[in-house]
């Protein structure tokens, strides 16, 4: 079955509600802290080109990932990164994640790109995409992004370290670190190093 991922627009405002429950699902299942949105929340952000969602040529929705920016939009975060039930174990999370490090790439082409998560599968693909390790010290002091960690379970580790650690893995992107692949020769547009692995199914 073909499954197409894409920015997402107006023509996708349907989905919200299906795409809030399967985040809201996801968070349980995880038992981490993936911030409950709403879906207007949602729409905002489809309808402003800051999001990512994967559809099956039935219609069916098979994935969702959107952009989020912090302190002055020097930070950038892609968030919510989820894949319908039936759609695992296809290779979906990978193109979605790429697909919105692009986007997010091309609209803050001068903004960290960061992730915290314990997920090894996350962690795997942020490497791939020139990611590294770093301290919490090194992302976002915006208050307003950690608020999202309350509904996680391990709220309490970090909250008692003073936002300082957690038992996630903080990731970042630095464009800095990085030689932008920008021209029509490259349509990528990952800003990868030379030697690096480009990501496939963009």
């Amino acid at each position: 079955m073909q499954i197409d991922v894409l920015v997402a627009d107006a023509s996708h405002v349907t989905y919200a509600d299906e795409i809030c429950e399967e985040i809201l699902v996801s968070a349980r299942e995880r038992g981490t802290g993936i911030a409950r949105r709403t879906p207007e929340y949602i729409i905002d952000k489809m309808l402003a080109g800051k999001a990512v969602i994967a559809v099956a040529e039935d219609g069916r929705f098979a994935g969702f990932s959107y952009i989020e920016t912090w302190g002055g939009k020097q930070y950038v975060a892609n968030s919510g990164l989820i894949v319908a039930h039936g759609f695992r174990g296809l290779g979906l999370a990978m193109r979605i994640k790429s697909r919105i490090f692009k986007l997010s790439r091309e609209l803050y082409p001068q903004a960290k790109i960061f992730s915290i998560t314990t997920g090894a599968a996350v962690m795997k693909m942020n490497y791939e995409l020139g990611f590294r390790p770093v301290t919490f010290a090194a992302l976002t002091d915006d208050p307003e992004f950690w608020k999202g960690c309350q509904g996680c379970r391990n709220y309490s580790i970090l909250e008692a370290n003073e936002h300082r650690m957690c038992l996630c893995t903080g990731l970042l992107y630095d464009p800095s670190e990085h030689i932008d692949v920008m021209d029509p020769a490259h349509p990528e547009r990952l800003g990868l190093k030379d030697g690096e692995q480009k990501t496939q199914n963009l």
